[in-house]
């Protein structure tokens, strides 16, 4: 994102114990919740391209097995 593009203030209720979940996520890949949610929705987006293409998106192991296979 570019100094030129302006920024859209959102306010947001979270319960309790979803914003310790956005405070934990935040602290563990070293960010802050505002970036954690900007990545969480391009990950959403990505997922809802995947469905409209009938694609499926997964989460495999080291060994390509998909372990986790996430349904929107």
């Amino acid at each position: 994102m570019t100094n030129t593009q302006k920024m859209v203030r959102l306010n947001l209720d979270l319960s309790p114990e979803l914003n310790q979940i956005l405070d934990e996520l935040a602290k563990k890949i070293g960010t802050n919740k505002s970036d954690v949610l900007r990545q969480a929705i391009t990950l959403m987006q990505i997922m809802v391209i995947a469905k409209e293409e009938t694609k499926k998106l997964g989460v495999p192991e080291a060994n390509q097995l998909i372990v986790n296979e996430i349904i929107l």
